[in-house]
């Protein structure tokens, strides 16, 4: 009979074997969570938003096969420093489309090296993942596309509703929260919907460490020139900076810490 730690042994080689695909990674990251991040980009999204600027990692088999042991092998390196500088986010794509893999990465990430974990993510498929899953997650970076449902529908080609249930997920598992808004001129600016949202933002409570209002850009509109795609934001502006201020104003005006 096969003692219990070689079959504990086995599940957790059999885990480590899990495979994922990776769009990408950045080890200086200082944008994506608290301190210098390591962040893995994972492929595969859901969404089509009108001003994604990473359109090439909407399809998951675009991305780099890699197993969970593999996958942390490229983190190994940089864990000690990352123990008090900062530590991993893992983004997208998104995340929740790789819940196994992402999961489990998560698992041994703290396992190994018990480093504070993020997660960016839109929410909607947290249906796929127990309430346990979230154990290994420190923090949950938000996207909150849109306070509208229907511009929420036109803007991303999904529902609105599944994300706003997550957040209140968040709330009753006790999970910190970053909020994170792109603002985009004609789309997401309008004083009213961003009011709409910084007062459901404010019901979540102290959970919510910070909002991010994160000013729209064109940086990623040669992708989807070189992918064949319609860029429908082609003559969009982007915020100047009293626009950005204005929005981040209105989020404040709520009582919400806003960057």
């Amino acid at each position: 009979m096969t003692p219990p730690i070689a079959a504990d042994h086995t599940e957790a080689s059999v885990k480590a074997e899990t495979i994922g695909y990776l769009h990408s990674t950045e080890s200086g990251a200082g944008v994506d969570g608290p301190g210098m991040r390591f962040v893995f980009f994972v492929s595969g999204c859901q969404f089509r938003c009108l001003y994604c600027h990473n359109p090439d990692t909407w399809k998951l088999h675009n991305g780099r096969q890699v197993t969970v042991e593999q996958a942390l092998s490229e983190v190994a390196t940089y864990a000690r420093f990352l123990k008090f500088a900062g530590g991993v986010t893992i983004s997208g794509g998104e995340p929740l489309m790789q819940h196994e893999f992402v999961g489990e990465l998560f698992h041994q990430i703290k396992q190994r090296y018990g480093l504070h974990t993020a997660l960016d993510t839109q929410g909607f498929l947290h249906e796929r993942v127990s309430d346990e899953w979230f154990d290994d997650v420190d923090l949950v970076m938000l996207d909150i596309k849109h306070s509208d449902p229907d511009k929420y529908l036109a803007l991303t080609g999904q529902p609105l509703q599944p994300t706003l249930d997550f957040a209140q997920r968040l709330k009753r598992l006790g999970k910190k929260m970053w909020i994170r808004y792109v603002l985009v001129p004609g789309l997401t600016d309008g004083d009213a919907d961003i009011e709409r949202l910084a007062d459901y933002v404010a019901e979540l409570g102290d959970l919510v460490e910070r909002v991010e209002v994160l000013p729209f850009h064109q940086l990623g509109k040669d992708k989807w020139a070189q992918l064949g795609m319609e860029y429908q934001l082609n003559d969009t502006p982007i915020p100047t900076a009293a626009q950005a201020a204005h929005a981040r104003a209105l989020f404040a005006s709520r009582g919400l810490k806003v960057t």
